[in-house]
């Protein structure tokens, strides 16, 4: 097991261009940064969304994905199934991710 990394099962949602500024697709791996403490906090860690190969999200749609975080102070208790967090790229929101499942790490 890895200390370091906690992995999740979870919904990634984009917001549409004209709510976010993202006029592109995501595809590989995205590593935006994720927010669990709300829009006016500025304390964030780096996760990576995996989206399959040859997939891509564009803004507006969403998919289910694995994602592993990187373990950072003030996420022990953040993260169970059913917890919603702001994605952005720096202080931008672009998206919306939903905890499905908490999975082994390896």
């Amino acid at each position: 097991m890895n200390d370091q990394l906690i992995a999740v099962r979870a919904n990634v949602r984009l917001l549409p261009t004209a709510h976010s500024g993202r006029a592109t697709p995501i595809k590989g791996s995205y590593r935006p940064n994720h927010n669990f403490f709300g829009a006016d906090d500025r304390d964030m860690t780096v996760g990576f969304i995996e989206l399959p190969d040859g997939m891509e999200l564009h803004p507006g749609e969403s998919i289910d994905v694995p994602i592993t975080f990187g373990r950072w102070p003030g996420l022990e208790g953040q993260i169970y199934p059913g917890r919603e967090w702001r994605i952005q790229e720096g202080g931008t929101l672009v998206g919306i991710g939903t905890i499905l499942e908490v999975l082994p790490t390896r």
